[in-house]
């Protein structure tokens, strides 16, 4: 009877644990099925692949990276891109400048190079279709590049770029020892911004229009009264070598039309052509007298006319408090000084916008007319 009853105890042991392993499996089955319902794979619409990318790229060089993509979607609203992981580099455009064909969309994306190591980022690109349908993401890694680092001589520019170019450019003078030079270029496929000269008193970035295709740019720059002719270089991508620029050194003493006009007046010159006129008049006045031929006069009216024109003092005018002194008549220029208090300064000139004053440690400045105290 014992026996019977362990036996009987022992069946219905194995026949629990039987059901209670079904049951899991069976638990762990639905599970697995009901997970796969909610996190189905997602369809590959996208195929992307590199269409143009450069063999080697300079330090500091702008380039170029074209994609090829392809979707298996006819009709969808956009593709748009994910830029990651980069290195040694800065993305102009993470939107692409885009080509389509009837089979693929060439997107093009612009970098600038920052390092000598640099990695092209991984480009995830995501399709956007009218009914907001979800599709997987599809992404193409970045590759390293090979990257070239200048060693130029002094005089370079710090520009790299497919053409650089000088527009206009003037040299005043600026102290007794220097002469300010100012131009103005224009470059393309260039970080116009980089520019930048070794050994000069003094420089600077007087207007700046930046853009990856077409860059314009005013500069000025402080050097030696000793140097004849201001040079320096740029490395140019197309020719694939430095190309000199050179300014000659002329030193201009009119008003100009450009925003260069910095020469102060040379009270010294004016003291000589005063006394020549003088001269002249005194002999035209001895002349009559000996000759007694009072038709000469003139030859005394118009020295003495030139000398009371000089001798006219310039005109002064009133510099408002907290007002701005440029160095150049340029908006957002560099500005050297602000006026404490109201200044009523010498009158050197004018242009557009601008007079140009004569401070009282003999600088020469240029105030916005709006500063212009009003009468």
């Amino acid at each position: 009877m014992r026996l019977l009853l362990l036996g009987l105890l022992l069946f219905t042991t194995l026949s629990s644990n039987e059901t209670t392993t079904i049951i899991n499996d069976t638990n762990n089955t639905y599970n697995s099925y009901e997970n796969n319902q909610i996190t189905p794979d997602l369809p590959k619409v996208l195929y992307l692949s590199f269409e143009k990318t450069p063999d080697r790229v300079i330090k500091g060089e702008i380039f170029s990276v074209t994609l090829k993509t392809l979707s298996t979607v006819p009709s969808f609203v956009d593709i748009t891109y994910e830029l990651t992981n980069h290195e040694g580099l800065k993305i102009l455009n993470e939107i692409p400048y885009r080509e389509e064909d009837p089979k693929y969309y060439h997107d093009t994306f612009y970098f600038l190079t920052t390092s000598s190591k640099a990695v092209l980022p991984d480009f995830t690109a995501t399709l956007h279709d009218y009914n907001n349908t979800v599709y997987k993401d599809t992404t193409l890694n970045g590759k390293e590049l090979n990257v070239v680092t200048l060693n130029p001589k002094k005089n370079f520019s710090n520009i790299i770029a497919n053409s650089f170019e000088l527009l206009e450019y003037k040299t005043t003078s600026y102290d007794e020892q220097h002469n300010i030079v100012v131009f103005v270029a224009t470059a393309t496929n260039c970080d116009i911004s980089a520019f930048k000269l070794q050994n000069v008193y003094k420089q600077g970035i007087e207007s700046i229009t930046e853009s990856h295709f077409d860059s314009k740019i005013v500069y000025y720059v402080v050097i030696n009264k000793d140097i004849q002719n201001f040079s320096f270089t740029y490395f140019n991508l197309e020719k694939n070598k430095f190309l000199r620029l050179n300014i000659p050194i002329i030193v201009n003493d009119d008003s100009v039309t450009t925003q260069t006009d910095l020469k102060p007046i040379d009270q010294s010159r004016q003291r000589l052509k005063m006394t020549i006129a003088g001269i002249i008049a005194l002999v035209a006045f001895i002349f009559i007298l000996w000759r007694k031929k009072y038709i000469y006069l003139i030859f005394i009216l118009i020295p003495l006319a030139y000398i009371a024109y000089i001798g006219v003092p310039s005109k002064e005018v009133c510099i408002k408090v907290g007002s701005s002194i440029y160095l150049l008549p340029v908006n957002n220029g560099t500005i050297f000084e602000r006026t404490s208090s109201v200044y009523h300064l010498q009158k050197e000139g004018s242009i557009k916008d601008f007079v140009k004053v004569k401070l009282k440690n003999e600088k020469i400045g240029w105030v916005k007319n709006e500063d212009i105290c009003k009468d």
